[in-house]
């Protein structure tokens, strides 16, 4: 007994004695219930107040105040994360798509759910500080709800909150001689901040998804390690259990799979063979692609005269606003078909290799589709004479959106649920289909690229994405596991994910922010409609602010920001040198400790 006290108090010691995030993970990797870990957390918070309290005779008395408060904050912060952890939203379904089919497939659902988070937060900014302020300001709609804009976006839905035409240039103020709200600020450095926090994550999650699974895989994929040491001594339910052991179970299959995988060699006359077939196949992917977007821009201009000629709120009108986003998701969906059909002729010898051209190939097609478009928007709509472009802009980034979203959800039926039916029921020899990842992850690209587009034209697409991106977890989700049969290789993935947010970077969010930067600085604003109306461009309005600001002594600090920092290119020349070098000293590190962490795994096997 006494043993037993004094093992605990030294583990107690040695915790207290550690940082704060070495104890978390230390505490988390016991091999106890939740209870027992939560037991040693609060055991060791204490012995770390009592030594503080210990070393009171040395401290101020707000030093210790401020010591106590970080040990209550610390205590708060664990208590909040735990609930948070039992709220993960999708975590048993990826559990059992994982155990299913493997992480090849279950990479897209992660990096659906990880889409969708993306757009919880954006959704929030803009809400926040865009959209609840022009309810103070906003006047009553009076045009008539038929229940077709809810396809098109047109009619009723023109004169609210949805498009950037419907907010005010004002200042709001509801209270006399009380603070304002100066809405082209807010509207634009909403956007702004925005994105510059979402290219923060981005940059980060790529660089952190990169060193986990590129620069030393092997210290987290050792099967002994896997077999060892990678239990969950917390599970105690049957199902649970038996998860684990299948989730475990396939990834060592998948890691077996790529170390045991064969070499083939081929004869000279094969190997020309085979790239003859790689060029026709990928002249067919190209010439198709160039095809798909004339036919976009020429039917793109086609729409633009139907609307000039007949803006009315009438069926037919409105039912033609529906002919482009058509064409082009009708492009974006059967096109991918023909892809995977060609990426089945070239007979590739991995999986990987046939899912990566076939990317490539999609990624060709969805971005010069979305590049035609926003040369339509940027070159065409905006110099027609229409009253309010940007809000003609945001309907058809609405239309594209909802349009794609209902195709997703009929690619389901249609692609999976019918095809199933004929192998399985008509001709046998075809059985289940396979889920096509490549295909599903570009549609989510697609999707996305345009949510980020649409942003500054209708602030409130983010949330319209989020409702669509959680229908289409919980679809394919139902769909996979009805209608899809498990990878007929087994086939290990762990740098999908990096190539997906690879992907999602550039060209997707690098491209929409050439486009969002065209239409700030270069582009003119409707005169009649939204809050920069009358100015020469949108960024006219940080350059008033500022000119207002250089006449307030109070405010030169923020003067001399912009003109020295923001405007300097030598400034983010050397900004971008410093993030370089402290992303290089993080990799460097994590590299360290990984090295570490298989050191001691290895000693634990031995």
């Amino acid at each position: 007994f006494f043993h037993g006290f004094d093992a605990e108090q030294d583990l107690i010691g040695n915790l207290a004695s550690m940082s704060t995030r070495e104890r978390i993970k230390a505490i988390q990797k016991m091999p106890r219930t939740m209870k027992q870990k939560r037991e040693i957390r609060n055991k060791v918070l204490k012995e770390i107040t009592e030594k503080s309290r210990r070393r009171g005779t040395q401290l101020s008395c707000c030093t210790q105040c401020l010591q106590e408060t970080a040990v209550s904050f610390r205590r708060f912060g664990n208590t909040i994360s735990e609930y948070f952890h039992l709220l993960r939203v999708w975590h048993k379904a990826l559990k059992i798509i994982g155990a299913e089919f493997g992480t090849s497939v279950l990479s897209y659902f992660i990096f659906l759910k990880w889409l969708l988070n993306f757009n919880v937060f954006s959704f929030l900014i803009n809400f926040s500080f865009i959209t609840i302020p022009q309810f103070l300001a906003a006047e009553p709609n009076h045009l008539s709800f038929t229940g077709l804009e809810l396809l098109t976006g047109a009619g009723y839905f023109q004169q609210t909150i949805l498009y950037y035409g419907f907010y005010t240039n004002a200042t709001i103020s509801k209270i006399k001689n009380g603070p304002s709200y100066n809405m082209q600020l807010a509207y634009i450095f909403t956007v702004g901040i925005h994105f510059v926090i979402c290219f923060l994550i981005l940059l980060f999650s790529m660089a952190n998804s990169f060193n986990r699974n590129f620069v030393d895989p092997e210290a987290i994929s050792v099967n002994a390690s896997k077999l060892l040491c990678s239990w969950d001594f917390n599970i105690t339910n049957e199902k649970a259990v038996k998860l684990k052991q299948k989730n475990l179970s396939t990834q060592i299959k998948e890691h077996l799979t790529e170390v045991n995988r064969e070499v083939v060699n081929f004869s000279v006359t094969q190997r020309i063979a085979r790239m003859g077939v790689h060029a026709l196949s990928w002249f067919a992917s190209l010439g198709t692609a160039v095809a798909a977007c004339a036919g976009v821009y020429f039917l793109s201009i086609n729409n633009l005269e139907l609307f000039m000629k007949g803006h009315q709120n009438d069926l037919e009108s409105q039912a033609a606003m529906l002919v482009l986003p058509l064409v082009a998701t009708l492009l974006n969906t059967f096109t991918p078909f023909f892809y995977s059909w060609l990426g089945h002729m070239e007979r590739f010898q991995t999986p990987g290799q046939q899912i990566y051209v076939t990317i490539a190939r999609n990624i060709i097609l969805k971005m010069s589709i979305v590049g035609i478009l926003c040369y339509y928007w940027l070159n065409i709509v905006s110099a027609s004479e229409s009253q309010c472009w940007e809000t003609l802009v945001g309907q058809d980034i609405y239309r594209l959106v909802l349009v794609d979203f209902i195709f997703c959800l009929l690619g389901s039926f249609f692609g999976e649920f019918l095809r199933r039916i004929i192998g399985t029921m008509i001709c046998v020899s075809l059985g289940q289909p396979e889920f096509d990842i490549g295909r599903n992850v570009l549609d989510l690209i697609y999707a996305q690229t345009l949510t980020w587009i649409g942003i500054l034209f209708s602030p409130l697409l983010p949330g319209i994405q989020m409702i669509a991106f959680s229908i289409v977890f919980y679809v394919k989700k139902v769909s996979l596991m009805r209608n899809c049969q498990p990878p007929r290789k087994v086939w290990r993935t762990a740098q999908m994910t990096t190539s997906f947010m690879f992907l999602l970077f550039c060209p997707s969010f690098l491209g929409v922010l050439s486009v969002i930067g065209v239409t700030v600085w270069r582009l003119k604003p409707s005169e009649g409609c939204g809050p920069f109306r009358g100015l020469s461009s949108m960024y006219a309005a940080v350059s008033e602010w500022i000119y207002t600001l250089d006449n307030y002594t109070a405010s030169k600090w923020v003067v001399w920001i912009y003109h020295n920092l923001i405007t300097s290119e030598l400034f983010f020349f050397i900004l971008s040198g410093i993030v370089l070098i402290i992303t290089y000293l993080y990799h460097q590190i994590m590299r360290g400790r990984k090295t570490m962490i298989k050191l001691l795994r290895k000693q634990i096997v031995n």
